[in-house]
């Protein structure tokens, strides 16, 4: 993927609507991630393919989600599982900058066909994971954040594959939330520096990251008060149903391409 083809996707304007309605979807995705641990990276692509192109969506939820895991860990702070955090992200970095250097290399097609491909599988994979609950200890988290990293540096939305590990790995609640932000925050600025070092992140790209990081922010706060009141497997049901629909459509769009 090159840069021209970037600006290709990113150089016309999206128009005033197509603005709002990227704002709107990040705060929504922002309060549902804030409740149920997962949502931003797998409810933005469908909304943002039409707008700027399959080969911008991964580098651009990337970036964005600096800001929107940093909100979310402020919220949350006093829930962190700091040791958790730490081997999480030591042991995913290298492959997380492995994944990213790969998706660089993809068409649009091919692009939107991984992104679709991994929204549709990652659901059974966390469920999978998360009937594990309790029995993931230190040696298995390391080996399965490895993996992690391989996938989210490539893909957009594979943080329910981290949900599921820290459910695995016995935490709970807003724990998870809080961990999950801390490990998201070291693994983006991975990402976003692979992307910048090899032409994925163009300033119209840049632009578009801040719109839906900035946007996200109240609505990390917003679902802390919620959380409290909210099922945590409620809200994870009915994403997961949205997430399959939305990898389905993005899988056909890919094939149509």
């Amino acid at each position: 993927m090159s840069a021209q083809a970037l600006l290709a996707g990113l150089s016309a304007d999206p128009g005033l609507a197509a603005y709002l309605l990227v704002a709107v979807t990040s705060f929504l995705a922002s309060v549902v991630g804030g409740i149920a641990g997962y949502g931003t990276g797998l409810l933005l692509p469908p909304v943002l393919i039409p707008i700027i192109g399959a080969e911008a969506v991964v580098p651009v939820i990337g970036l964005s989600a600096l800001l929107t895991n940093g909100s979310r860990l402020v919220a949350f702070r006093a829930h962190l599982d700091m040791r958790r955090a730490v081997l999480i992200s030591l042991c995913s970095l290298p492959t997380t900058a492995l994944g990213a250097w790969g998706y660089t290399l993809l068409s649009g097609p091919a692009a939107t066909l991984v992104i679709g491909a991994a929204l549709v599988l990652l659901v059974p994979v966390r469920r999978w994971l998360a009937g594990r609950r309790g029995h993931l200890g230190d040696a298995g988290l390391a080996a399965a954040s490895t993996g992690y990293g391989l996938l989210v540096g490539g893909t957009s939305g594979s943080g329910i594959v981290l949900l599921a590990m820290l459910l695995s790995s016995g935490l709970t609640g807003m724990a998870v939330i809080a961990t999950d932000a801390a490990i998201s925050l070291p693994v983006g600025i991975v990402k976003s520096a692979v992307f910048a070092w090899q032409g994925a992140l163009p300033w119209p790209a840049v632009v578009m990251a801040l719109l839906i990081g900035v946007s996200a922010v109240p609505g990390a706060f917003l679902a802390r008060r919620m959380a409290a009141s909210l099922s945590l497997e409620g809200h994870a049901r009915i994403l997961d149903a949205v997430v399959m629909l939305g990898g389905a459509f993005l899988i056909w769009q890919g094939l149509r391409g």
